[in-house]
């Protein structure tokens, strides 16, 4: 069940993340949004990475994320992949032969 928000482009889904605030009729989380601007990606640059929104939808999401800083940082905590969970980048032969030496000493 879908839950309008005071914000044009931004919803709230209980089938989707839980609930968290999102773009309308997309799956793109105000966080998504929000972390790729922190990282110093201009509003007007983030349709380029992410072309399913409009611009519109970027400032709607800032906007939202304005006025419930709290709400959106702890989903953005909540979210984060700990420093030690992170692994090294590997191709799929690389990847398929480290299960196949993990399934073989078990």
């Amino acid at each position: 069940m879908a839950h309008s928000t005071q914000y044009k482009y931004i919803t709230r889904r209980d089938d989707v993340l839980s609930g968290e605030p999102i773009i309308e009729e997309t799956r793109t989380p105000v966080r998504a949004i929000v972390e790729t601007w922190r990282v110093g990606t201009a509003p007007e640059e983030i349709p380029q990475d992410l072309p399913h929104l409009t611009l519109a939808q970027v400032f709607a999401a800032l906007a939202y994320y304005s006025d419930h800083q709290e709400e959106i940082n702890t989903h953005i905590e909540r979210n984060r992949v700990p420093a030690n969970r992170v692994g090294t980048a590997c191709s799929g032969e690389d990847l398929a032969q480290r299960l196949r030496s993990a399934n073989a000493s078990s």
